[in-house]
C-alpha cells in the first residue's frame, strides 16, 4: 500500500500545503489504518458512519489513548476536509473524548543546575538551549547556523508547531559554545564537501531552486549534524541530516538520575521550567506566550496555575498549627 497512487497523491499535496515530514508521515499511517479497517474500500465511497466505527474500533479494541484516538481523527478529518473536500461535519454517535488536562512537570532551578552539570559538550548545548530558549525538541534539532542571532541575542524558529515563526531569546553564556559548534559544523561541511556525490543539506523543492548552491553553504547546514551521512531516497546521493531527536529524551533522563532529581524528567520538562521560571521572575505572561509559541494564552495560563497551587500560592493550614 505505500506505493499506491492514492497515497502519494496525498503525500504530494501535503507536501506542496507545507505539512512536516513527521506530520505527512504520522497522517498517512493513519489514513492507511482506516483504510484497512473498512476492507480496503475507496474513502469516497465512506462516510461519517465508517469514521466513527473506526474510531470506536480504536477505543474499544485497540484501547489506545485518547491523544491517539484525537490524533487518528485529526488524519482521517484532514483526508475529507482537506484532500477530498467532502466535509464529515458531525459524526454520527461519536463523542469526541476529552482529553484531562495534566499539570507540566517543573525543576526547580537548583535542579535545573545540577543536571546540567552532568552533561558536557553538545550534549550539555543541547539541554542547555531546551532550558535556556525554551525550545521543543524538534525545533533544537531543526536549527540551522543562519537561525542563531548573536548580535541580537535570539534565535529564529522556522516553521514550528503549527507551521508558525517566531523569535526566542537566546542565553549570552551559551555564545562561547555555539560559537565552537558553528566551527565544529564547518569541519564536518569541509569533509562531507570533499565526498563524492555530496549533494548537501536537504532544502525544501522551492529554496533548492532559488538558491542552487546554499545546500553546501555553512549557514543552511544543521547546528546539531547526525554523526554519518544517509543516502538520499530521491537523488541516491549522500546527504548529511540533523541529529535524531529521539536520543535526547535518553540524555536528559540519564542526567536527571545522576544529579538524583526524581521528578519524570524529559525534553519538555525543561521548556515548562523554562515558562515557569519566567513567570516566577516577573515576565508578562504574553511574552511568555511569544516565546513559547502558543497559539491560545489560555495553553500559557498553565504555568500561573502550577505557581499558585504550590508553597507560593497558597499556604497549606498546617503551618498555622504551629502557632497554636
Amino acid at each position: 500500500m505505500s506505493s499506491s497512487p492514492f497515497l502519494t497523491s496525498i503525500n504530494e499535496f501535503m507536501q506542496v500545503s507545507r505539512y512536516s515530514q513527521r506530520t505527512i508521515h504520522t497522517y498517512i499511517y493513519w489514513i492507511k489504518d482506516y483504510i484497512r479497517f473498512n476492507k480496503m474500500a475507496h474513502p469516497t465511497k465512506l462516510g461519517g458512519q465508517h469514521v466513527t466505527q473506526y474510531l470506536t474500533y480504536l477505543a474499544c479494541q485497540r484501547h489506545v489513548s485518547v491523544s491517539t484516538q484525537a490524533l487518528a481523527l485529526n488524519a482521517v478529518a484532514f483526508l475529507y476536509n482537506k484532500f477530498l473536500q467532502k466535509p464529515l461535519n458531525d459524526l454520527p454517535e461519536f463523542r469526541k473524548p476529552q482529553r484531562q488536562q495534566k499539570l507540566p512537570v517543573v525543576l526547580t532551578q537548583n535542579e535545573v543546575k545540577l543536571m546540567l552539570k552532568q552533561l558536557k559538550g553538545a550534549s550539555y548545548l543541547m539541554e542547555a538551549l531546551l532550558y535556556g530558549s525554551g525550545l521543543r525538541r524538534i525545533e533544537l534539532v531543526r536549527l540551522q547556523v543562519k537561525d542563531i542571532d548573536f548580535d541580537h541575542l535570539a534565535l529564529h524558529i522556522w516553521n514550528g508547531k503549527g507551521a508558525k515563526h517566531r523569535t526566542v531569546t537566546l542565553a549570552s553564556e551559551l555564545i562561547p559554545l555555539l560559537s565552537a559548534q558553528v566551527s565544529t559544523v564547518a569541519k564536518v561541511l569541509g569533509h562531507d564537501c570533499a565526498t563524492d556525490k555530496y549533494l548537501g543539506v536537504w532544502m525544501p523543492d522551492a529554496l533548492a531552486k532559488k538558491y542552487p548552491n546554499q545546500a553546501m553553504q555553512l549557514g543552511w547546514q544543521y547546528l546539531f549534524p547526525a554523526s554519518r551521512m544517509a543516502i538520499d531516497p530521491q537523488s541516491n546521493l549522500w546527504r548529511r541530516h540533523h541529529v535524531d531527536a529521539s536520543g535526547l529524551n535518553k540524555t536528559v533522563k540519564i542526567a536527571s538520575q545522576k544529579a538524583g532529581i526524581r521528578k519524570h524528567v524529559t525534553c519538555h520538562t525543561l521548556r515548562h521550567s523554562f515558562a515557569t521560571h519566567l513567570l516566577q521572575q516577573g515576565a508578562d505572561i504574553r511574552t511568555v506566550q511569544e516565546q513559547l509559541g502558543h497559539a491560545d494564552v489560555k495553553t500559557t495560563e498553565i504555568y500561573t496555575h502550577v505557581i499558585k497551587r504550590g508553597g507560593h500560592g497558597v499556604q497549606s493550614p498546617l503551618a498555622y498549627l504551629a502557632t497554636i
